[in-house]
């Protein structure tokens, strides 16, 4: 079946919802920054579709998410900077770049030989792009802006490649306990905020540790744990309305039998 519309027409479309005349008035008070949050959302929806696996939702959301490359494709385009044409050609040279033992005569047994050359080349842009008598750091160009688990798992993943790492999971564990045990001796001396969210974050930390050694991702283990939590809660609160009660009505013995039951029904209702 033909298309209706191309990527050639919404490229149209965002120039005329940001022409000065004639376009939407809210498409044109936008800049990079009121446009960022959007573009990091609709990456979250991507992905919540993907764990859904609702492939309906999943195509609307990566339009959406196409939509935001657009729109800000179209306002460097309307500065003289870059238009969406120079995107898709760095992307796709970049591509290539990264890829010669499919574009090129290298030869890479592999997908953890891949990964490797990869970031081979990854360090190398970097370093080009490295300011005159700037000092280097494995850690150059790990965005700031980005969710603080995902920044976390990189940063390590960056310090393990110049061998910064324990080689088995034991002494991750054993972090975990220690930042544990600080984070309750904090607690129980009564120390002021600072010093308690110093130790949860090092416990955070510790923890993403682990899920990088298990080669577990974790913001999509946090993400199911989530949609677990969310199910046996409305679980609760359909057993409770069921005797015209809210939570609130309920002690903590009954919310906690409830939920033990939410458990059994899950699991036996899992395939």
């Amino acid at each position: 079946m033909a298309k209706q519309h191309t990527l050639a027409a919404l490229l149209d479309i965002m120039a005329q919802l940001r022409d000065p005349d004639t376009g939407c008035p809210w498409d044109i008070e936008q800049d990079f920054k009121s446009i960022a949050p959007y573009t990091i959302e609709e990456a979250y929806e991507v992905a919540d579709a993907i764990s859904r696996n609702d492939m309906a939702a999943l195509k609307d959301e990566l339009g959406d998410l196409l939509l935001q490359v657009v729109y800000h494709a179209r306002m460097a385009e309307e500065e003289n900077w870059f238009d969406f044409g120079d995107v898709t050609d760095a992307i796709t040279a970049k591509m290539i770049r990264r890829h010669p033992h499919v574009f090129g005569d290298a030869v890479i047994k592999g997908s953890d030989a891949q990964t490797a050359n990869w970031e081979a080349i990854k360090a190398s842009e970097r370093a080009e792009k490295q300011k005159p008598n700037a000092l280097p750091s494995v850690l150059d160009d790990v965005p700031t802006a980005l969710p603080a688990m995902k920044r976390a798992e990189k940063l390590q993943k960056r310090a393990a490649r110049v061998g910064f790492d324990w080689p088995e999971t034991a002494p991750v564990f054993d972090k975990i306990r220690e930042e544990i045990g600080e984070l309750e001796a904090e607690l129980t001396a009564g120390s002021d905020s600072d010093r308690i969210e110093d130790e949860l974050g090092d416990l955070l930390f510790a923890v993403v540790n682990l899920a990088r050694k298990i080669k577990v991702e974790p913001g999509s283990a946090l993400r199911q744990t989530n949609l677990k939590f969310e199910q046996r809660f409305r679980y609760i609160e359909r057993m409770l309305a069921k005797e015209r009660r809210a939570p609130q009505d309920a002690s903590l013995d009954e919310l906690e039998d409830l939920w033990q039951q939410a458990k059994t029904e899950a699991e036996v209702d899992a395939p």
